[in-house]
């Protein structure tokens, strides 16, 4: 959870399994109990703030919240007569629309050229590809010897080709026992191709609050949380590895400087080996074999990480701290130990 400037305030882990959309409600309770907010304001994905959610969790609740529309909404707003039609965009790039059939919200309409003819090209190649597949099944079924027969055969096939892209949608499949015939459905195409780029964000905020272009800012925002979280999860720093069930499993659970891999691995857990397509007898370069011999240098001076499990002796439980094994050397001044982060 973070702030509007992008700093985390609250971490917590949930089980692998937790849809995202159930994690809400905990977030909510823990905004009103442990931080003491009053007016909070939700910024989510649509994969978060789904419509389920805002009715049963952000409304009750007397949340605001920004979100975005999903696909099938968005193609509802776009039907005849809807509000949403495309000449709102013929000299702007964005508008706000209202529809009963979302009452006191505010629907922002943007659309993004580059989006567009990026969406447009995915599908073009898309269809195509598909399109040389099905024909590959055509061919199939129409060569004289061992043919692929039968509507359930035939229709697995097409399925799988379907299915690996999903194109369903832009294709019209004609099945029979021993003939196939497919063509490409270009309503399908061309009504969504009418949609290429446009997104719509939501909002109750009051327009005096939160006009259009600071709501679709807000939303933006997001993308610094993910290159946060993704940057978190990634080796910058090595992290503390626990073959158990405890908070050292979390991503948060990192150490306060880069730690690097000891010299030597114990024989349950050794080392990965080193892919096979590298040539074993290949001497590194001048410059690499220099780095090599100033990082074992720097290896045998480091402090190595320790594996924890739940029962060994090396974890605090009064500090939460990690302690090196005993039979490691002390820590040098310049170098921080790695510590458990706590909630």
């Amino acid at each position: 959870m973070c702030a509007a400037d992008g700093c985390p305030v609250a971490v917590e882990v949930f089980e692998g399994n937790t849809a995202d959309p159930m994690t809400l409600s905990s977030q909510i309770d823990k905004l009103k109990q442990r931080f003491k907010l009053q007016r909070v304001v939700m910024v989510g994905d649509r994969g978060l703030l789904t419509s389920a959610r805002i009715e049963q969790t952000l409304r009750p609740a007397g949340l605001d919240w920004i979100t975005a529309m999903r696909a099938p909404a968005i193609k509802q707003l776009a039907a005849a007569g809807g509000p949403l039609q495309p000449s709102l965009f013929d000299d702007r790039d964005m508008a706000e629309i209202t529809s009963p059939d979302y009452p006191g919200e505010r629907l922002v309409v943007c659309k993004n050229p580059l989006l567009a003819e990026d969406r447009a090209r995915k599908r073009t190649e898309l269809v195509a590809a598909t399109e040389k597949e099905l024909a590959r099944i055509a061919a199939r079924v129409q060569r004289a010897r061992s043919p692929l027969c039968g509507a359930a055969a035939i229709g697995q096939a097409v399925g799988a080709v379907l299915g690996r892209r999903h194109m369903a949608k832009h294709f019209q499949i004609s099945i029979t026992d021993d003939t196939f015939s497919f063509a490409q459905n270009p309503l399908s195409i061309a009504a969504e191709a009418a949609l290429d780029g446009i997104y719509v964000i939501r909002t109750n905020l009051p327009a005096a609050q939160s006009d259009a272009a600071a709501t679709v800012r807000a939303y933006k925002s997001l993308s610094g949380v993910e290159h946060a979280f993704r940057s978190l999860k990634t080796v910058d720093r090595w992290p503390i590895i626990c073959n158990g069930t405890c908070a050292a499993a979390s991503p948060r659970c990192c150490s306060t400087s880069p730690i690097r891999p000891p010299a030597r691995r114990s024989a349950a857990r050794p080392w990965p080996r080193p892919s096979l397509h590298r040539r074993r007898n290949a001497r590194p370069p001048a410059n690499a074999l220099t780095r090599q011999r100033a990082n074992h240098s720097r290896r045998t001076a480091s402090t190595p990480y320790s594996v924890i499990s739940p029962r060994s002796p090396a974890m605090s439980s009064a500090s939460g701290a990690i302690a090196s094994p005993p039979s490691s050397p002390p820590p040098p001044a310049h170098s921080t130990a790695p510590s458990i982060c706590s909630a």
